[in-house]
């Protein structure tokens, strides 16, 4: 398991306080491998322009930033360009027509949350992705049953690296900030969390579409597998 990154006294003083009576997830690239689905929606928008479809790796790391990144990575614009909004709404179109064929839950995740549910330990996801689509995917995914909170990009006037999210689904779950941990793979989930005050826990196994790695984005805690996630919930529940 990786080294806890080293903090700013107060935000130690945090994670050493922390009981993790709950977990939150990010959904995209955290506790499910969306990407086939999103990178096939935003080639389909190259292929009805006759462009080439691109690979899969190329993009794949833009997946946690949704369209903005997948768009930015297939065309090379961003949402300041002319032709962004109505290529957003094509994009979500799209995804949305074919949204959970390929997706699936990472290897590891679905003993992860029955332990979670086992130990008697709620958890939840918060997901930049809006509601439209995060409520059926997470239904698809077999999830929404078992997920005591499901907060979308829209469910609050902010999304992440605004902490309102998080700290709407600590409200749903009648549980403190400093008790929950969230869990990302991405520099935005890190920082919602930080602000949340919540125990952060960086998914490097994820899709990190950052030039800054996941070791200098100061989670208190850098998992490389749900295996290395397990044994830490495990440990902090101790």
């Amino acid at each position: 398991m990786s080294q806890p990154t080293s903090l700013p006294e107060h935000e130690n003083a945090t994670a050493s306080i922390c009981l993790c009576h709950a977990v939150l997830f990010d959904l995209d690239g955290t506790l499910a491998d969306t990407a086939p689905d999103l990178v096939a929606a935003v080639n389909k928008m190259r292929a009805d322009r006759r462009l080439d479809m691109l690979p899969l790796e190329q993009l794949r790391p833009l997946a946690s930033a949704g369209a903005r990144g997948l768009i930015g990575g297939a065309f090379e614009i961003g949402p300041e360009h002319h032709e962004y909004a109505a290529m957003r709404e094509e994009f979500l179109a799209n995804y949305e027509a074919d949204l959970c064929i390929e997706s699936t839950l990472f290897p590891g995740i679905g003993e992860l949350l029955d332990e979670l549910d086992a130990r008697e330990v709620r958890w939840g996801i918060v997901t930049n992705k809006v509601a439209r689509l995060t409520m059926p995917l997470v239904e698809q995914l077999g999830l929404a049953a078992r997920a005591s909170c499901v907060v979308a990009g829209d469910t609050t006037p902010h999304a992440k690296p605004h902490p309102a999210p998080l700290l709407h689904a600590a409200n749903e779950l009648a549980i403190r900030p400093k008790q929950i941990v969230y869990i990302g793979d991405d520099l935005r989930d890190v920082q919602a969390g930080f602000a949340a005050g919540m125990m952060t826990v960086a998914a490097a196994y994820g899709y990190c579409g950052t030039d800054l790695p996941p070791a200098l984005w100061h989670a208190q805690h850098i998992v490389d597998s749900p295996m290395q996630l397990r044994q830490l919930l495990a440990e902090l529940r101790r």
